[in-house]
């Protein structure tokens, strides 16, 4: 076994830090690739910051994590887009892509079971986008949802296609969720109008991640939180000369009404990466977003920007600095921050059959992430009495997203055919591009 007493607490660190590809080697098989440093950093960290590339791939082959983040919140992929190089981009993002699916699949029987385990329903349930100025109005979306739930099978209805030429294109389009097909198969996404389907793609090609990481390039490096540790309820009022506490009908369901407060969204974006040119074409591909999606805006492939200066500090220095704040190793950030509070507003329902228990499970089942942990805790713990069968938010100083529970019923006579492709549709794997 090597000899590592002169590599103190953080060897592969150390080994990344000076370069030393052959100790990393030996010391990786039998030192955590995953552990933090005082600055939070991983050995990932450090070999992209630095232009370690020969210990990035070695760290990639055995499972460096991507998702971790350091003291100063930026990922290993943020530290990649930085420093520019553009293969330590792709690797990383390839990598990225592949533990996603195998923590899913991880995680995929569990959920399976805590699905089958949830009684039947129907539920239906309206989202939409409203404004006070009528032009803004009339291009924001709003749908019907209705989602069935059978076994370990989820469907949903909704009525919107795509986004063009400033309107939303209408439809009649069916996700389908058999938890128990082959991964590759689990979830299809049905057009009823043309009778077609397509199943959502289980991995991207490598044209795909070549596209994602010139759009890397070329954006803004975003990180965005919001907490829930201050937020706290109050009872909404209503009535101009006698305030009472409000209450009202939500679809069938009796509620209070609160407002929530306190709700912090804090972000934070680096561009050291982008030049002035960069900058300006930013505002275009953003307005060309909004305007029709991606499909409009074209990128061209993006070289390797020219390496920053090898910085010149010794591993002493940096492993000696206060947590949080080491020295600069890669490019030198030039980062902006921005926090921005919101009041929004929930109607809590005790009459509502489901508990935020089941919502939560089968949310977990469909969408499951890293931090939904602290979700269940917030809404478990924290939320008033009831079930939130309306929640409205200010997404931006003239337009609200507002979601409504409209109806729910427990279903036991649910039918297969629900959940089954109609023999009439043919396959189309290129109906839904974005998917």
């Amino acid at each position: 076994m090597a000899d590592n007493s002169d590599f103190g607490d953080f060897p592969l660190h150390q080994c990344v830090f000076k370069n030393d590809y052959k100790r990393l080697s030996q010391q990786i098989r039998t030192h955590d690739v995953g552990q933090k440093d005082i600055h939070g950093n991983t050995p990932l960290h450090l070999a992209v910051m630095l232009g370690r590339k020969e210990c990035i791939q070695l760290l990639l082959g055995h499972g460096a994590p991507i998702k971790v983040k350091n003291l100063q919140g930026w990922t290993p992929l943020a530290e990649a887009i930085s420093y520019g190089d553009r293969q330590t981009i792709l690797s990383i993002l390839r990598k990225l892509k592949q533990q996603s699916r195998e923590v899913l699949e991880d995680r995929r029987p569990s959920l399976i079971r805590a699905l089958k385990h949830i009684d039947d329903f129907y539920l239906e349930l309206k989202w939409d986008f409203h404004s006070w100025v009528p032009l803004v109005s009339r291009i924001l979306p709003s749908d019907i949802c209705k989602i069935h739930k059978r076994g370990p099978c989820i469907r949903l209805d909704t009525t919107l296609v795509d986004f063009n030429d400033m309107r939303w294109e209408r439809g009649d389009i069916t996700f389908i969720f058999n938890g128990e097909a082959p991964p590759k198969q689990s979830l299809t996404v049905l057009d009823n109008k043309q009778k077609v389907f397509q199943r959502i793609r289980y991995q991207e090609s490598e044209m795909e991640l070549e596209d994602e990481v010139d759009i890397l390039m070329c954006s803004d490096i975003m990180a965005a939180q919001m907490s829930t540790k201050n937020i706290t309820f109050s009872r909404a009022q209503s009535g101009w000369l006698f305030r009472e506490d409000k209450t009202e009908m939500v679809g069938n369901f009796k509620a209070d009404f609160y407002g929530v407060n306190n709700m912090t969204l804090e972000s934070r974006k680096r561009r050291e990466h982008l030049s002035s040119e960069d900058i300006q074409k930013n505002k275009a591909i953003i307005d060309n977003i909004s305007k029709g999606g991606w499909d409009n805006c074209e990128f061209d492939r993006r070289q390797s920007l020219t390496p920053p200066p090898d910085p010149d500090v010794k591993w002493e220095e940096y492993i000696s600095c206060s947590p949080g704040i080491p020295p600069v190793l890669g490019r030198v950030p030039i980062a902006k921050e921005n926090s921005k509070s919101f009041r929004a507003t929930m109607a809590m329902s005790e009459e509502f059959p489901m508990t935020v228990e089941v919502l939560l499970d089968v949310l977990e089942v469909v969408a499951p992430f890293k931090q939904f942990q602290k979700l269940r805790e917030f809404m478990t713990s924290k939320l008033p009495p009831g079930f939130p069968v309306k929640i409205e938010i200010p997404v931006f100083p003239t337009v609200s997203a507002k979601v409504t529970f409209t109806h729910f019923e427990w279903k036991t006579n649910l039918e297969d055919e629900l959940f089954k492709l109609p023999h009439e549709y043919r396959e189309d794997p290129n109906r839904f591009p974005d998917l």
